[in-house]
């Protein structure tokens, strides 16, 4: 397996997620940081944290955020040439909960690299929602092994310092460093 190549989190939301394009939920423009990962193969992967007002927006968001991505096969079977199939592969236990789903696309009208995968995680914890993305026109990672970088992704959000034991956020920066397994930060 290739090493991946991580530049410094960023803010705002970066590239728009495949699947969450037309989402009924108009994402926050500030408390967003995001991260990128690629391989020097054909895997890249981002993943989006953000910090909403309430728990109640972010229980929302997330739910939003699933639901799109559920929603996502279909729309790409609108598309012509475009098989997709979806795959729920059920839920995380970590913090409030994750849930991670995927997606195989096949594009008939494709001259080179016909075929894409797609792994989506989204996970909260208190008002925060972290977006994992995960995709390769090679051959898809394991689920058991995505389902761990997601919980991982969800427990490292507040960096150990959790809403309810008391510990205050300024807004000054990302809960955690969004992060992915073997990643190297750009120098």
């Amino acid at each position: 397996m290739a090493a991946a190549y991580a530049p410094p989190v960023q803010p705002k939301w970066g590239r728009s997620y495949d699947c969450l394009r037309g989402r009924p939920v108009q994402p926050p423009e500030v408390n967003v940081w995001h991260r990128e990962f690629s391989t020097s193969e054909t895997a890249a992967a981002e993943q989006k944290v953000v910090v909403l007002p309430t728990e109640g927006e972010a229980i929302a968001f997330a739910a939003a955020a699933r639901q799109n991505y559920a929603d996502c096969p279909r729309r790409e079977n609108q598309r012509p040439g475009i098989t997709a199939t979806g795959y729920d592969h059920g839920a995380v236990n970590v913090e409030e909960g994750a849930t991670l789903q995927g997606m195989y696309t096949f594009d008939g009208n494709a001259q080179e690299r016909p075929d894409f995968n797609y792994r989506w995680g989204v996970g909260r914890d208190g008002d925060t929602v972290t977006l994992v993305r995960w995709s390769s026109y090679w051959g898809a990672p394991p689920v058991e092994a995505w389902k761990n970088v997601l919980r991982t992704a969800v427990n490292k959000l507040y960096r150990g310092a959790r809403p309810h034991s008391g510990a205050v956020r300024t807004g000054k920066g990302p809960p955690s460093a969004p992060h992915g397994p073997g990643a190297r930060t750009a120098s």
